[in-house]
């Protein structure tokens, strides 16, 4: 196949006479045979679009379980004074939703008891509170920030909650989940979760979650899973005292990011 050649600009060539094109094209046919010249990478596959399996299959008449992912709650007897859920109390918003529902241990209100219990004492008892470093970030696009909460939970569980202020004062929570956490990140808009997988080991599942303007909630856009690399050996002490590995990697977990988020309280 015969190289593509580049050709002058359209503003080089109106800046060159007519008779001083054909120069500029002889050095470039005759260098495409040298080395670093331009080299074909073959025959390029032909595109091919999408093949529907199964056409006749009948349309779905009812919807799959209800996993709750687009469930959204006003939050009782919390208000945002200015829109700005700077100026709210996580805990006290954790502890008003359990006080709206007590008996409540599954779904986007579950939590366990003795969570429950830890998070009613976190003034007492900071110390073995569970509930980590709050953030903030605008995830809706309209120029307020949003509350992003963690909580730990026993079996190495993280329960994650977005809540975004209402026009009236009020706070909805917009996003709840459960699971068992390696990291949070936000990139843009986007909550990035990843989990261990525990039927496929080596890999890990990795959902980000965005908001849908239709639902008004966060949902999870994409969920994929992917291969993450093993931990390196560890290597033996020097004689000195030292290690003959480098620095340990820094992980972004839960409640130590790696650098705070845009929009983070100071």
């Amino acid at each position: 196949m015969t190289p593509h050649r580049r050709r002058p600009s359209a503003y080089a060539a109106r800046l060159l006479p007519l008779a001083a094109v054909p120069f500029l094209l002889l050095p470039l046919a005759a260098g495409c045979g040298d080395a670093g010249g331009l080299k074909s990478a073959g025959a390029t596959p032909t595109a091919v679009g999408p093949v529907r399996l199964w056409p006749d299959l009948p349309p779905v008449t009812a919807p799959p379980h209800d996993y709750g992912e687009n469930d959204t709650e006003t939050v009782p007897g919390i208000e945002v004074p200015g829109g700005d859920v700077h100026r709210v109390d996580p805990v006290k918003v954790l502890r008003a939703e359990f006080d709206a529902n007590p008996d409540t241990y599954t779904g986007a209100d579950g939590m366990y008891e003795e969570t429950v219990e830890r998070i009613r004492a976190c003034a007492a008892a900071p110390g073995d509170c569970p509930v980590l470093k709050p953030y903030y970030r605008d995830l809706t696009g309209d120029g307020k920030d949003e509350l992003i909460v963690g909580v730990r939970l026993p079996e190495q569980l993280v329960a994650v909650r977005c809540y975004m202020p209402g026009p009236d004062g009020e706070l909805t929570r917009v996003m709840s989940t459960v699971d068992q956490i390696v990291s949070v990140e936000l990139a843009g808009r986007d909550l990035i979760l990843r989990s261990v997988s525990a039927g496929i080991p080596g890999y890990e599942y990795r959902t980000v979650w965005s908001w849908d303007g239709q639902q008004g909630t966060m949902l999870p856009a994409r969920d994929e899973i992917v291969r993450v690399k093993p931990s390196p050996p560890a290597q033996a002490p020097r004689p000195d005292g030292g290690s003959t590995s480098g620095p340990d990697p820094v992980s972004l977990s839960a409640d130590e990011p790696e650098a705070e988020p845009q929009g983070s309280a100071r």
